[in-house]
């Protein structure tokens, strides 16, 4: 209060001189208070919230050092121990015993399952969840399958095209054609030369099972010319003449 009415009085000392000096001068008497005024606010305020501030700064110090002893002396060693520990299921999955890799590959090992649960917060147990929605894909339990799926959080463009990819084939198993098209087309959005072919292969054969012959040949025709050397591109080619 005292640093205002300061001000206010220096202001109508200011505006009665003013015959007696040129505007500039005015002006730059103003400014003058003006700035010491803020500097003085400043100096108050830092004065007044002394301990709020170091309050502050030790939070922050406490939290950034608690989120690096996490990522480092936590996560680190655990992410290491989640790769030796989800090797045997990755084996039995190679193998395509899906069954064995969800929850029992042997020699003790965690499944997949195992893995999400034990391991949680590494990169390796989210792998482990489209490890196990792809295993439940194919033992036929499309919903557990699009439960793992869903929590998969791809880290690529490539797993993310496999990701809606699998989706796709889940829901298309539980009926749900449109979602099913949707993922498909997503996953054939991208332009990588094995995977786009495949799922642009599976788009068009929804038409075709549609009976939408003109839009599956739009997709086919993507393979043909864009995607030649593409597995898919022979069936497009035998397909397109048979729709022609």
């Amino acid at each position: 209060m005292k640093l205002l009415f300061l001000r206010k009085f220096l202001k109508i000392i200011i505006m009665a001189q003013r015959k007696g000096k040129s505007t500039s001068e005015s002006d730059e008497i103003i400014d003058v208070v003006e700035v010491k005024g803020s500097q003085v606010n400043a100096t108050n305020f830092l004065e007044e919230n002394q301990k709020m501030i170091s309050y502050v700064v030790i939070g922050l110090g406490i939290l950034a050092a608690l989120y690096f002893g996490y990522k480092y002396l936590y996560i680190g060693p655990k992410e290491k121990e989640a790769v030796n520990a989800m090797y045997k299921a990755e084996e039995q999955f190679a193998k395509d015993s899906f069954a064995l890799a969800l929850e029992n590959p042997g020699g003790g090992f965690d499944g997949f399952l195992g893995i999400i649960d034990n391991y949680g917060g590494t990169k390796a147990a989210n792998l482990a969840k489209y490890y196990a929605g792809v295993s439940y894909l194919n033992i036929g339990k499309f919903a557990e399958a699009v439960d793992y799926l869903n929590q998969y959080s791809a880290k690529d463009d490539v797993t993310a095209i496999m990701k809606s990819g699998a989706l796709g084939d889940a829901h298309a198993e539980l009926g749900e054609k449109e979602k099913a098209m949707g993922l498909y087309q997503k996953a054939a959005s991208g332009d990588n030369e094995m995977l786009t072919p495949y799922y642009l292969h599976k788009v068009a054969m929804m038409y075709y099972a549609d009976g939408k012959t003109k839009e599956a040949a739009a997709q086919l025709e993507v393979i043909k010319n864009k995607y030649p050397d593409a597995t898919e591109a022979k069936d497009a080619e035998k397909l397109l003449a048979r729709l022609q």
